[in-house]
């Protein structure tokens, strides 16, 4: 919904997690006009144990219509995501080289 997030700050508690976000909050902004994050699967980067500054928000997305850059994620066109997403269960390992 609208008040989804992830936390970006190295300083919060809540750093590298999901977070509800009030109009104002920074952090990333998980409902998107551009509706990249409809389908994500949540890497598990820098996640055990969290470690401010070594990254946060790093996902698997829709990618841009044009195929264009993330910002540290991986993007995938719609129909190749569902058909990764068919794939996953809680035992699947993605490593990204």
């Amino acid at each position: 919904g609208p008040a989804s997030g992830w936390c970006e700050d190295p300083a919060d508690r809540r750093y590298n997690r999901p977070v509800v976000l009030g109009r104002d909050d920074a952090g990333d902004r998980l409902w998107r006009d551009d509706r990249l994050y409809d389908l994500v699967v949540e890497l598990d980067h820098n996640a055990r144990p969290r470690v401010a500054h070594r990254g946060s928000a790093v996902f698997i997305h829709l990618a841009r219509p044009d195929g264009g850059p993330t910002a540290g994620c991986v993007g995938f066109a719609p129909g190749e995501l569902r058909r990764l997403l068919a794939r996953l269960d809680r035992n699947t390992r993605i490593v990204i080289q």
